[in-house]
């Protein structure tokens, strides 16, 4: 299979597996690229791409225009602090103005669950979601078991706990997605007040107790508590949280094997994990950040092959 499924990059759930080994066996070729002294490829340069975030994002935003900029596309930022939707203007027509200037593909973060499959459906450019809500974070998923092939030379038949702020992580939705396509198995462990209800309906374990998790896992994923979404108080205390679903290097060690630690970042050192955790060499935390440029310019530059294909 040399071409991708899907016009847009909208969720896991839209993917097949196919889909992302596709994805993968580009992003091999990417990572390459990026370890070159000359990071840059001419693949993309009659492309241009918009970047709508709608929602602070540094590393996302940052890792998307880097991916951009090494395939050689011309890149529009586009922050809506700072833009007419203050002012009461539309997604579509923001978009719409947008494309006007003749813009190919459009990278979205969207607080609204679904923002990008209702763009898919009313413009003409093949849509990235970045990330829409709690709902999905499609790429940060494919670069997360991305990392995990690459460390563990498989996902199938592994084992992933992730761990935390289910609730309110589109992280988290997209990964499970993402690592049950690929065959492994996954676990969440968190407060019960910030596991979604319908979690055992999609197939995945619930464990209460940190320790019990970690034993069973080959890759733990620490999501951050999401303070910002919360409008009300879903655990006690920090301290508390800390003290129940916090990784310590102490914890790390006292298990009967060596386990694989992930976080899609911003990290709250001291709360989900400590910094010798977060520093050590368990920890893939920047071979992620690494890796999500390769991934990023392999759905880009798959998803562009096919706006080409569909022109010729």
């Amino acid at each position: 299979m040399s071409e991708l499924s899907v016009n847009h990059l909208l969720g896991i759930k839209y993917i097949t597996e196919a889909d992302i080994q596709l994805i993968f066996e580009t992003a091999d070729h990417f990572k390459e690229v990026i370890n070159r002294p000359i990071k840059k490829v001419p693949s993309l340069r009659d492309i241009t791409i918009a970047n709508l975030f709608f929602e602070n994002s540094t590393r996302t935003r940052l890792s998307f225009e880097l991916a951009e900029k090494r395939l050689s596309a011309d890149v529009i930022n586009f922050s809506a602090a700072s833009s007419s939707v203050k002012k009461g203007e539309t997604l579509i027509d923001t978009v719409n103005n947008i494309l006007a200037m003749k813009v190919d593909m459009v990278v979205m973060r969207h607080p609204n669950p679904g923002a990008g499959v209702f763009l898919s459906q009313h413009v003409d450019a093949s849509i990235i979601n970045a990330g829409d809500g709690a709902h999905e974070h499609p790429t940060q998923a494919l670069l997360d078991c991305y990392s995990i092939r690459e460390r563990l030379g498989d996902v199938a038949g592994k084992k992933v706990v992730i761990v935390g702020d289910i609730l309110h992580s589109r992280v988290a939705l997209s990964n499970i997605f993402a690592l049950q396509k690929l065959g492994a198995e996954v676990k969440v462990c968190g407060p019960k007040t910030l596991l979604p209800k319908f979690i055992a309906d999609i197939g995945v374990g619930v464990e209460s107790d940190l320790r019990t998790a970690l034993e069973w896992c080959d890759v733990a994923n620490m999501l951050r508590v999401q303070n910002e979404r919360m409008d009300i108080s879903y655990f006690p205390t920090t301290r508390e949280y800390t003290q129940q679903f916090g990784v310590t290097k102490t914890l790390l060690d006292s298990l009967n094997k060596e386990i694989v630690v992930m976080h899609p970042g911003p990290i709250n050192r001291g709360v989900e994990i400590t910094s010798d955790v977060a520093d050590s060499k368990q920890a893939i935390i920047l071979d992620q950040v690494q890796n999500g440029v390769a991934v990023r310019m392999a759905v880009i530059y798959l998803l562009a092959s096919k706006i080409k294909h569909n022109e010729n």
